[in-house]
């Protein structure tokens, strides 16, 4: 089973609100995100919250995802990875995580499914969508690098872990950019989104 980690604890500080309750297409950047997972292959979905964690969850209590909140979500993104790989640990059906970010919304679920039929297929320990040579989003990892993740230095994040598995790691080539979006700023958001 995969398990799908979406990772939206931080302060949006280039943003200047919460990027996870952007509107895109009649709902929230967030709400876009559950939404497709779970019409995906994922067993189960987990949102990390750090920063305006109650304004958030009182967004998606209403959907089928369980929440993990990280105090400590000032560490950076591999404290919220490392947050939820200890709350999935004990799970012996997750055989990996399928990793998301909360400002990448333009996900799919043929992308989804297709990483995730991927990763049972080949074995390979990292699965990673590219587009145009540029990798992208979601990302899976297998459950034999949880410990990694966990000890990872927080300064590096998970590349740290990507980089020291490059020959276990596929690439699927993909042909959408939004794999590769990063609505972080207004600008971008302006660009990407509201001019769809």
């Amino acid at each position: 089973m995969i398990i799908a980690v979406v990772l939206s604890a931080g302060e949006s500080s280039r943003m200047g609100r919460p990027k996870a309750l952007l509107p895109i297409q009649g709902q929230k950047f967030i709400e876009r995100i559950i939404r497709v997972i779970g019409q995906s292959r994922v067993g189960r979905t987990i949102v990390v919250l750090g920063h305006h964690a109650d304004q958030l969850r009182g967004k998606i209590e209403h959907l089928p995802v369980e929440v993990v909140i990280n105090p400590d979500y000032r560490s950076g993104q591999l404290s919220s990875l490392q947050a939820a790989i200890r709350h999935i640990s004990d799970d012996d059906r997750c055989d990996g995580m399928l990793v998301h970010l909360v400002d990448h919304p333009f996900i799919d679920v043929a992308l989804v499914d297709a990483l995730i039929e991927s990763f049972f297929e080949t074995k390979k320990m990292i699965v990673v969508p590219r587009y145009k040579g540029k990798r992208g989003h979601p990302v899976i990892f297998s459950r034999e690098l949880f410990g990694e993740l966990l000890n990872a230095p927080l300064d590096q994040g998970a590349k740290a872990v990507v980089n020291a598995h490059r020959q276990e790691t596929l690439e699927i080539e993909w042909q959408d950019e939004g794999i590769t979006l990063d609505i972080d700023t207004p600008e971008l958001y302006r660009q990407h989104v509201r001019g769809e």
